[in-house]
């Protein structure tokens, strides 16, 4: 199983971070954003479409191209900052985020984006159709693969659990979800509202292969996504332990950060931490 190198992990974290800072822009231009959840998925994404995924900048529409699905749609400004990043579009027109007419909206639009596989936003809807993309692919003979990126708190939506049998008794091998397991949700602790452990141990029953793993750790996700690829006959949930608000101390756990606004000494703090300055 391949690894990454030293220089391959700076090269991430360094895009992770870049990432990060054109959030605080995009959601300085809104007056608010989704900073909890869009801080928490920032490095899954970067894996995904940097290392994992077979994409064409170029070709947004390609055929054979992998599909990913954000059914956390909240954290569509993280979706469509790494899209950017990783030449989609031209990044400068994320500086109309949020704004009249502006294709970047709170919600990702597959129609308006270039690289969107799924307009997504409310919750429990994106493994439904993850599922049907995959079932697709096998009919139609192709070999792309599928990838979701779930919320926790979705998990409470019956959907997930329909769409999870679904792919379980058609081995969907070629699915896989990322769980961004921070633990919070808008109102608290997913724990507190309403109780998903043992998670692992739910989705093993639903007949997934079950990797639990650090959704911040490059490497530790990478060899997650190398596993689920290899993995034969079932499909693969990565339960990505992550920290919402990731990289920024005040927001770090915080689930008032789940959707706020910044402005003045907080967004200084906020600008100078993730540029890497003192904490």
């Amino acid at each position: 199983m391949q690894t990454l190198s030293d220089a391959e992990v700076a090269g991430l974290e360094a895009m992770a971070r870049r990432v990060r800072l054109r959030l605080l822009d995009m959601f300085a231009i809104s007056g608010r954003g989704h900073y909890g959840g869009c801080f928490s998925v920032t490095e899954i994404l970067v894996t995904l479409y940097g290392k994992v995924m077979r994409v064409d900048p170029s070709r947004a529409s390609w055929p054979d191209r992998d599909r990913l699905i954000l059914s956390k749609g909240h954290a569509n400004a993280a979706l469509c900052a790494v899209l950017g990043q990783y030449g989609f579009f031209d990044e400068a027109q994320l500086a109309t985020y949020s704004k009249l007419d502006s294709r970047f909206g709170m919600h990702v639009d597959m129609h308006a984006v270039p690289g969107c596989d799924m307009s997504t936003g409310s919750m429990g809807h994106g493994l439904p159709v993850g599922a049907g993309m995959a079932l697709a692919g096998r009919a139609d003979r192709k070999d792309y693969r599928v990838y979701v990126v779930l919320s926790d708190g979705e998990c409470d939506e019956g959907s997930v659990w329909e769409a999870a049998m679904v792919a379980s008794h058609h081995k969907l091998d070629h699915l896989t979800v990322i769980l961004d397991r921070n633990g919070l949700s808008l109102d608290g602790s997913t724990e507190d509202i309403l109780a998903l452990e043992p998670l692992a141990e739910k989705w093993r029953s639903f007949g997934w292969h079950v990797i639990e793993l650090d959704g911040h750790d490059f490497r530790q996700l990478y060899k997650g996504l190398q596993e689920a690829r290899e993995t034969r006959g079932q499909p693969t949930v990565l339960i990505a332990n992550t920290i919402k608000g990731k990289g920024v101390s005040f927001m770090e756990g915080n689930p008032s950060y789940h959707s706020n606004s910044l402005a003045g000494k907080q967004l200084e703090i906020a600008r100078a931490e993730l540029a890497g300055g003192d904490r």
